[in-house]
């Protein structure tokens, strides 16, 4: 047999190890908040040392001793506050957040394959060193429960089902009976779990044995402990059984809870850790990217296979039954593509769970009280653009947590509460694009100001300021900070989404605050594409990119006072009451420029620009590969695809088009 090599679990253990940072992180912050407000959080104390739990013992698994040592000495901390209903001083906070940063980091040198630091001593004195409370929190409810029942219970958990009451909601306890005929109907207690946490809290679910009946054929039954606001109908129905089988868990007054140390935190019970499992597979981003490469070989033979059909055609034969053959391929294509691309897929909200950390340092950092507040709904967002977004979203909000937020005592002066305010929002604009939007409450931006560093005229509006404050090396503040003021941020921020082929906007106002928006695709590497001619040549552009196709009528254009620019002459029209800039494509690629039947318009910072073209060709999901190499690099060209014909077709990023031509128009005013 052959000797045991942890190696091989490497990058599982990195994956979950992530998982629960991820959600320590959110529970830690959680735990803090309700601090701020006087309370405990038992429930948050409970996952937080499940998650420490699972770290150490993976960790021992793979044989990363420090991590072992520091989850455990959190673990010994967080046990002490489950026994103590969840009380936590912000002293432990501080010393458990330094504790996860610790694992981060030797996590993050694990998988860079660096020597793992051994646990730090200082932090696991600090650990140790912590006077954990045993005293639970004085309490004018008790729970009214079988007292067999109540002993599975951890004080933790009493705890939450206690203030959950006192909060003004409902403690009840439904029993589910699992039996065949329900099974046959896909009612088990996994879906029972699922339809009850659409409206209420399960604080356990206890297996209990019962005699076997007609009813419980397995002597099996689950009572699930519960906090709502929902009628016992509705919680019945949700637990395939009657309004009679749900009990309220009566409470009656009393002077305190029941002595610490009596109800030991109990570990996960298999019901539950079975749920959360439940139809989750792990799968290496590599083993996706493979799929989808090879689901791009398909789309273009798809193409191939069309143009030698349509050959065939031209040559007289009959194609009737191959052409469905085709068009069924085609199908089957699109339903591949829509399969592989939804595996890529990752929650919005899972990439931004970082971020209450992120604004809680910086708070700490410049002394400025700020929340955060995150709306990301169910958008999901291709794994591949999450990554290189991410770090735009940082640096935007760095940048509104130290520049944009007032100092405590200058927002007291203006009125405003001492408390800024950070929000994130997030959904799908359509079907192939999110929108992003960071804003805050702050000073806004000081157009006079940037003006000033960049030697340019005062912008008039804000996509002008925009394109000021983008600016390379671009920095308002005389001396950087550790957070920002080095002019790094803002192009690098420009740079991440032009790269995707997104748009970035700005709306400002002074003394009200800033709200950056991001326009992004929600995947790179396969979309729906116009392929049209301008002059002789080929190109393809985004479907998302092109607001409208249009109809050029050559006597309704006007020409401008400046005709030529470098990129031809640029001539108005006007469409739905607007005056829109016409450029003709063909110029600015020096091709042999002819009138320009039709045209493309797009919307840059809601401003319109037209781009004519010779012809529409049509519209098909196209493989997008970048031009990595900088001697093939040109502003406004994203990359290259092939249609089927083997020879290169070129992607034009038009939204980057009408950016360069906005900089030609500023530079000019100089």
């Amino acid at each position: 047999m052959s000797a045991f090599d942890a190696s091989e679990f490497l990058a599982g253990y990195l994956v979950e190890v992530e998982e629960h940072l991820s959600a320590s992180t959110t529970n830690l912050l959680a735990v803090e908040t309700s601090l701020h407000k006087g309370q405990n959080n038992p429930r948050a104390v409970r996952e937080l040392f499940r998650s420490l739990h699972t770290i150490k013992g993976l960790s021992a698994m793979v044989g990363v001793e420090s991590v072992v040592d520091i989850a455990h000495a959190m673990e010994t901390v967080l046990r002490h506050a489950d026994r103590a209903a969840g009380a936590l001083s912000a002293e432990a906070v501080e010393a458990l957040l330094a504790g996860l940063r610790a694992i981060d980091e030797r996590v993050r040198a694990l998988s860079a394959e660096s020597p793992v630091a051994p646990a730090p001593a200082q932090l696991l004195d600090a650990l140790a060193a912590l006077e954990m409370t045993n005293e639970p929190a004085p309490t004018a409810v008790e729970l009214d429960l079988d007292p067999a029942l109540l002993a599975k219970l951890s004080a933790a958990e009493k705890a939450q089902m206690i203030q959950g009451a006192e909060a003004g909601r409902r403690v009840l306890r439904v029993d589910f009976v699992p039996s065949p005929a329900r099974a046959a109907d896909g009612i088990n207690i996994t879906s029972v779990r699922e339809n009850i946490q659409t409206f209420a809290e399960i604080v356990k679910v206890l297996p209990l044995s019962v005699p076997k009946t007609e009813e419980a054929p397995g002597g099996l039954a689950f009572a699930l402990l519960v906090l709502t606001d929902a009628s016992d109908e509705k919680v019945a129905e949700a637990a395939a059984t009657t309004p009679e089988n749900v009990q309220a868990l009566l409470t009656r007054h009393e002077g305190r809870a029941e002595a610490p140390g009596e109800a030991p935190f109990v570990e996960e019970d298999g019901v539950e850790a079975d749920a959360r499992k439940r139809g989750i597979v792990r799968v290496d981003v590599a083993r996706l990217d493979d799929a989808l490469e090879r689901l791009s070989a398909l789309v273009i033979t798809r193409f191939r296979l069309m143009r030698a059909v349509d050959a065939l055609a031209a040559q007289g034969v009959n194609v009737s039954e191959l052409g469905e053959i085709v068009k069924g391929y085609g199908r089957q294509v699109r339903d591949l593509r829509g399969a592989i691309m939804r595996a890529r897929m990752v929650p919005v909200a899972e990439l931004l769970e970082r971020v209450p950390l992120l604004v809680r340092g910086l708070s700490r950092g410049t002394k400025k009280p700020v929340r955060v507040e995150i709306d990301a709904g169910k958008a999901e967002l291709d794994k591949a653009v999450a990554e290189r977004i991410f770090p735009a979203i940082v640096h935007l909000i760095r940048n509104a947590v130290d520049h944009a937020i007032e100092s405590p005592s200058e927002r007291r002066h203006l009125g405003k509460n001492e408390e800024g305010v950070v929000r994130v929002t997030c959904f799908e604009r359509s079907t192939n694009q999110l929108e992003l939007g960071i804003s805050d409450d702050g000073r806004g931006i000081d157009r006079a100001s940037v003006a000033q560093r960049a030697s340019r005229p005062l912008p008039e509006s804000d996509a002008e300021l925009l394109e000021l404050i983008t600016q390379p090396g671009l920095s308002t503040l005389d001396r950087a900070t550790k957070t920002s003021g080095r002019g790094l941020g803002m192009d690098i921020v420009k740079r991440a989404v032009v790269e995707l082929g997104g748009e970035l906007s700005l709306r400002t106002t002074p003394g009200v605050g800033t709200t950056f928006t991001l326009f992004i695709p929600l995947t790179i590497t396969i979309v729906d594409a116009f392929s049209f001619l301008c002059g002789e040549q080929t190109f393809v552009a985004p479907v998302a990119a092109i607001e409208e196709i249009v109809e050029v009528a050559p006597g309704e254009l006007v020409r401008g006072p400046s005709r030529q620019t470098r990129f031809g002459e640029v001539r108005f029209m006007e469409r739905r009451g607007e005056i829109v800039p016409l450029v003709n494509l063909a110029s600015y690629f020096s091709l042999s420029a002819r009138e320009a039947p039709k045209a493309l318009l797009v919307r840059r910072n809601g401003l319109p620009l037209a781009f004519g073209i010779q012809r529409m060709v049509g519209q098909q999901e196209v493989v997008i590969r970048p031009l990595e190499d900088p001697l093939v690099k040109v502003k406004g060209v994203s990359g290259s695809t092939d249609l089927g014909d083997g020879r290169p077709t070129l992607v034009l990023d038009l939204l980057a088009l009408c950016a360069a031509l906005s900089q030609s128009r500023m530079e000019a005013a100089v």
